[in-house]
């Protein structure tokens, strides 16, 4: 079992422009000739934040067009946020504030032996970061540049912390980036 952050982002780094459209992502590559089907097919439990679930409830005919459903994730969801928000009708959706570390750990037991996936933003992803809870990193980073909007991981990691694990063209318009967490460094990694 891993916890992973996977996202998409740009050329500079930003997963949403600053009012978090990811339109910029679409025209770029079709969903089920990347890495993405193998890689949901592993996946247990989800976390995200209330950004990235508000997008989803917004443009649920955008996600339904992509993936298939207005809502499309047969696994448990949980959703921080500090606000009181809209359930999807027949979603297993959980909401959470707080401390990201006892929210794992419920994570990690409704997951089974499958994988958790950060699926945004960044500073949600690196939370769990801090609090040492992340293994991996997968990025499928887009020819596009955004110039200012939501950074992926608005964290400093220094090397060696990441370890390169795997580098995979992905039709013209992108690359996906695959990051394994060595946690001995993490320890020892200067700080910024």
């Amino acid at each position: 079992m891993k916890t992973q952050y996977f996202s998409a982002t740009s050329l500079d780094g930003f997963i949403a422009t600053e009012d978090d459209s990811i339109e910029w992502l679409f025209p770029l590559g079709d969903l089920n000739n990347s890495s993405y089907p193998a890689f949901i097919s592993e996946v247990g439990a989800l976390v995200m934040g209330s950004s990235t679930y508000e997008w989803m409830l917004r443009h649920a005919d955008t996600v339904a067009a992509e993936v298939g459903s207005a809502w499309p994730y047969s696994q448990p969801v949980w959703v921080f946020t500090s606000r009181t928000l809209p359930l999807v009708e027949g979603a297993d959706i959980r909401f959470a504030q707080g401390d990201v570390r006892p929210i794992h750990a419920d994570m990690r037991a409704a997951a089974g032996d499958k994988n958790i996936w950060i699926v945004g933003g960044g500073d949600l992803a690196g939370q769990f970061y801090d609090a040492g809870l992340l293994d991996e990193f997968i990025f499928q980073v887009g020819s596009v540049t955004l110039g200012q909007g939501k950074p992926l991981f608005p964290r400093r990691v220094f090397s060696p912390v990441l370890k390169l694990q795997a580098v995979r063209q992905i039709g013209t318009s992108m690359v996906e980036l695959r990051y394994a967490v060595d946690k001995a460094a993490e320890q020892t990694a200067p700080s910024a």
